[in-house]
C-alpha cells in the first residue's frame, strides 16, 4: 500500500480503483486526513494544553471578536475547530459570497472599479443588516420578500431597483454555482410582486434639466469672456455635447482640424485608504462612445486655444500643478459659474442633455445626432435627452402662430 501511495501519479486513478488496486474507502480516508490537516494549519489561533490537563484555543465570535474553547482531549479540540471552520468555509455569509462574486468579477476584467465600487455601495446600503447571514438559511420567499420591502423602505426608483436585482442575481448565481443554494434565481426574480406604481418617479422640471435659450446665451457669452482651461473645456462641451468623463481624457494627439476622437473616459474608484480615485480608463463609457467628433464652424476658433494648453503634457486638460484635472474639477467650476450667473445649478451632463435636446430641435440626422453623442439607439436620445428648452414667451409665440388658434 505504501508503494501504491508513494506512486500513485503513475495510474490513472480511476482505473485503479477498478482494478482493485486501490482501496476507495483508504483513498477517501487519505483526502480526509489531508483536508483537516489543512484545516487545523490555517487555524489562526494557539492550541495549547492547560495547567489542569485541558486543551483550549480561540474560535471567532461575531459579538465578542473570539471566544475560548475548552476540551478534555486534543483530539476533540482538534474536531471542534474543524467543524467550525468547514461550517464557514461551506457555508459562507451573504456578505463574502457578494465579495467574492464582485471581485471575482473585477478580476476577470468584467466590470470596471467604478462599476466594482458601485456594487459595493448598493450592497452596503441594502444589505447591511443582512450581510452576515449565512447563504444557506436564505430561500426564495426570503429574496423576494427581502426585495420588495426594499421599495418602500428606501423609496426607491425604478433603475435603482433593477440596479439591486443586478448584484443580488450575481451574488446568487454565484452561490447557485458553488451549490448553496437550490432555488431557481431567475423564477424567484420573475415572482416579486412590484408594478411600476410601486416605483418612485423622478419627475423634474426642464429648467433642471437643460439650459434654456436666454441661460445658454449669457453663460456662452460669460464663459467667452473669462478663457481660462476650465472654461475653454466648459465651452467645448456646449458646442459639442462629450461627456465631461470624456472631455477631461482628452490628448492633443486626438485633434484635427475641426475634430477629434473620442477613445479615453475617467472613471472612479474608492482605494484602500477609502478615498476616491480618478483614472483613466483606455475606452470610453460605451462601445457607440468610439466616435469622431465634428466641431461647429463658429467653435473652431477653441481648436487653437485648446492647442496651447499644455502643449508638452499628456493630457490637454491640467491644473497649475500640470495634473491633470478631474470631472469634479470641470463639476465645481460649473456650478460656480451658474451661482455667479444666477442660474439653475446644474451639471455638466446637464450641457449634454442640451445639446442633444438642440440637434432634436434642428431635426437633424438621426445618424449624425448618434455620432455626435455617442448612442446607439436614438430613442435613448429622445427619451432621456430631448427637453423644451423655448421661455413661455417663445412657446406662446409658437402656439399663437397656429392657424387654427388664430381668429380671422
Amino acid at each position: 500500500m505504501i508503494f501504491i501511495e508513494n506512486n500513485i501519479n503513475n495510474f490513472d486513478l480511476q482505473k485503479a480503483i477498478e482494478f482493485g488496486i486501490i482501496d476507495v474507502s483508504y483513498v477517501q480516508e487519505k483526502i480526509k486526513m489531508e483536508e483537516k490537516k489543512e484545516i487545523l494549519e490555517k487555524h489562526p489561533y494557539k492550541i495549547w494544553k492547560g495547567k489542569d490537563e485541558k486543551w483550549y484555543t480561540y474560535l471567532p465570535d461575531k459579538e465578542r471578536g473570539r471566544i475560548l474553547k475548552k476540551r478534555t482531549t486534543q483530539i476533540a479540540l482538534e474536531n471542534d475547530i474543524i467543524e467550525y471552520w468547514k461550517k464557514e468555509i461551506e457555508n459562507p455569509t451573504i456578505e463574502e459570497v457578494f465579495n467574492e462574486w464582485n471581485d471575482r468579477k473585477l478580476e476577470l476584467k468584467k466590470i470596471s472599479s467604478a462599476t466594482h465600487l458601485r456594487n459595493c455601495q448598493i450592497f452596503n446600503r441594502h444589505y447591511n443588516e443582512l450581510k452576515k447571514q449565512r447563504i444557506k438559511s436564505i430561500s426564495s420567499e426570503n429574496v423576494q420578500d427581502f426585495l420588495e420591502k426594499q421599495i418602500p423602505k428606501y423609496d426607491l426608483t425604478a433603475k435603482a431597483f433593477s440596479n439591486l436585482k443586478s448584484i443580488t442575481r450575481g451574488f446568487l448565481k454565484r452561490a447557485k454555482k458553488r451549490k448553496l443554494i437550490t432555488f431557481n434565481i431567475e423564477e424567484a426574480l420573475q415572482e416579486i410582486d412590484v408594478s411600476e406604481i410601486d416605483f418612485k418617479k423622478n419627475i423634474k422640471n426642464d429648467y433642471e434639466e437643460v439650459f434654456n435659450d436666454d441661460e445658454y446665451s449669457i453663460i456662452i457669452k460669460y464663459l467667452m469672456n473669462n478663457l481660462d482651461s476650465k472654461n475653454i473645456g466648459i465651452l467645448l462641451m456646449f458646442a459639442t455635447g462629450i461627456r465631461v468623463g470624456e472631455l477631461v481624457a482628452l490628448k492633443h494627439e486626438v485633434f484635427n482640424e475641426n475634430t477629434f476622437k473620442i477613445q479615453r473616459t475617467e472613471t472612479r474608484f474608492c482605494g484602500a485608504d477609502g478615498k476616491y480615485v480618478y483614472e483613466i480608463k483606455e475606452s470610453p463609457k460605451t462601445e457607440a462612445g468610439v466616435r469622431t467628433v465634428i466641431i461647429p464652424n463658429d467653435y473652431i476658433w477653441l481648436c487653437s486655444k485648446i492647442k496651447a494648453l499644455n502643449p508638452f503634457g499628456e493630457y490637454i486638460f491640467v491644473n497649475d500643478k500640470r495634473e491633470r484635472i478631474t470631472t469634479n474639477c470641470i463639476r465645481r467650476r460649473l456650478e460656480r459659474i451658474c451661482n455667479k450667473l444666477n442660474i439653475y445649478k446644474k451639471s455638466p451632463h446637464k450641457i449634454r442633455k442640451t445639446y442633444g435636446s438642440i440637434l432634436l430641435d434642428n431635426k437633424i440626422d438621426r445618424q449624425i445626432i448618434l455620432s455626435q453623442m455617442g448612442h446607439t439607439n436614438i430613442i435613448c436620445t429622445e427619451t432621456h435627452y430631448h427637453r423644451n428648452r423655448k421661455n413661455i414667451k417663445t412657446k406662446g409665440d409658437i402656439i399663437s402662430a397656429i392657424p387654427e388658434f388664430q381668429i380671422k
